[in-house]
Parts: structure tokens; C-alpha cells; sequence
């Protein structure tokens, strides 16, 4: 892998934004374009980070090669077996399309790093309303961040909280994160997005049962409550936040659920 290419640049949007910093112990990975910080004891990722240019994408046919990383143990990945005769999906934490961008060669490989299982998670397979909206917020910001600059980091993740529910041996996270950060001239800012499958996951037995899927609820909040929700120390994006800040930390009424991209504050 070149070095040149391998992993998240704090530098990439002017204003510099450092990795995430967790609480727990953590396995950096970096990969093209983009790091995975990988929980060894939840074997899922904690945060990951991506740089994308949004005037060098490349557009590349999708592929499925699913692996493991082969710089991590299999027992500290949630691997193939998770996903087999369910209908969880290995979602994409780095969406597979943000990384790919540069030359060919570089598009592709970042294109194939992106199936590694660290940068997957346990998400329904069935896509509605709320997960279209989701998988959108990216392509939405950068489209409102290219006035200024066509240039994105975006940084998304599970809440891997105590008391998730257990499945084949791993905590099926109820709410995904994502902070999507730019910069205006020399400003830089940031904004989150929690996904909530609270009512999805509830009822997920230790057995092989997965109960039916259903929808996705994606809220627009404050950089400072996905921090406190995650116990990352986010660094600048807080204070980057579009938003205002109101009321107290964790006050949900200060999330605006979303149905329409058109409702995103920028």
C-alpha cells in the first residue's frame, strides 16, 4: 500500500481536524483515503474517518469482496459469520463510493478497502425512505460544501453501548453516527446526523432469530451530544457545529428528525 495514499489526512480541508480519540483501546487502520479505529473487544469499529474530493471521484463498478483485515486477529472482527441466513446487512461505515477518487489505480484500490469487515456493521438489508436519507447526507453536504471548497471529511460510527443486545456473540449497536465537516475559506465546519434502530434491534434473541427489519429514523443533532454519546473527543468539529447551542447535553428535543434532505441546516 503507498504510503503516500494510506489513511485519514488531519490536513485535508485546510483547517486542521486530528482523528476521533476514544476512550477504549483501539486498532488504527489505515487504508486509503480513510482510517478505521477498530474496538478489538466489541470487534467493531469505534469511528472512522474519510477524506473525500469531490472533484476526483471515480466512478467504479461496486464488486462484493467482502475479507478480513489481514493486519487484525479473525477473533477481533465481526466477520462473515454475523451476516449469514439473516437479513443484517454488512453496512458500510466509509461509504464505498467516498474514498474513491485520485488515479486509477489509487480509485481501485480504495475501492476494495473499503469491503474490509472493520468497516462494516450490522444494518438491515432493506432499504426505505430513512436509509435512502441517510446514505444521502454525505452527497447533500458536499454538494453545499463545493461552493466554497470541493472538499469533505466525514467521520461515522457506532454507539457501541453497554447494554446493546447480543447477537452471535456481538452487541448489535441501536444508534450510527455520522459528523460530515468542511471548510468555508478558513472556517472550518461540521454537522451530525444520528441514525436510530432502536425498534429494529430490540427484540433480537442470542439465538439464530432476526426479527423482521423495519425502518431506519434519521435525526439532524448537535456535534456535542454524538460526543457524549460516543465518549470520542471529537476536538474542533464541536465548536464547528452549524447548528446553535442550545438547552443541555443529551436533550433529544434538540434533534430534528429528518424526511427530507431539504430539511438538513447548513
Amino acid at each position: 500500500m503507498s504510503t503516500v495514499e494510506a489513511g485519514y489526512d488531519p490536513t485535508f480541508l485546510g483547517p486542521p481536524v486530528p482523528l476521533p480519540v476514544p476512550e477504549q483501546e483501539v486498532r488504527e487502520l489505515p487504508s486509503t483515503h480513510f482510517t478505521v479505529l477498530l474496538d478489538p473487544e466489541r470487534r467493531l469499529a469505534a469511528a472512522t474517518a474519510v477524506n473525500i474530493d469531490g472533484a476526483r471521484l471515480v466512478d467504479l463498478e461496486r464488486g462484493d469482496d467482502w475479507h478480513l483485515d489481514p493486519r487484525v486477529p479473525a477473533d477481533e472482527q465481526a466477520g462473515p459469520e454475523l451476516y449469514a441466513r439473516n437479513d443484517l446487512d454488512r453496512g458500510h461505515l466509509v461509504r464505498r463510493r467516498d474514498p474513491v477518487w485520485g488515479d486509477l489505480v489509487v480509485a481501485r484500490r480504495a475501492n476494495l478497502e473499503t469491503f474490509a469487515y472493520p468497516n462494516a456493521a450490522p444494518q438491515a438489508s432493506a432499504f426505505n425512505q430513512g436509509e435512502l436519507l441517510w446514505v444521502g447526507l454525505e452527497d447533500h453536504v458536499l454538494e453545499y460544501a463545493t461552493s466554497n471548497r470541493s472538499r469533505l471529511s466525514v467521520f461515522t460510527g457506532p454507539v457501541l453501548a453497554d447494554d446493546d443486545p447480543v447477537y452471535r456473540g456481538v452487541g448489535i449497536p441501536r444508534l450510527f453516527w455520522k459528523v460530515a465537516a468542511w471548510a468555508s475559506g478558513d472556517r472550518l465546519r461540521a454537522t451530525a446526523f444520528v441514525l436510530d434502530q432502536t425498534s429494529l434491534v430490540a427484540t433480537i434473541r442470542a439465538t439464530d432469530e432476526v426479527p423482521p427489519l423495519g425502518p431506519f429514523r434519521t435525526f439532524q443533532v448537535p456535534v456535542a451530544d454524538v460526543e457524549q454519546l460516543t465518549g470520542l473527543d471529537l476536538g474542533p468539529l464541536v465548536s464547528a457545529d452549524v447548528l446553535a447551542p442550545v438547552g443541555a447535553l443529551g436533550d433529544r428535543e434538540r434533534w430534528t428528525e429528518l424526511t427530507a434532505l431539504e430539511q438538513i441546516a447548513l
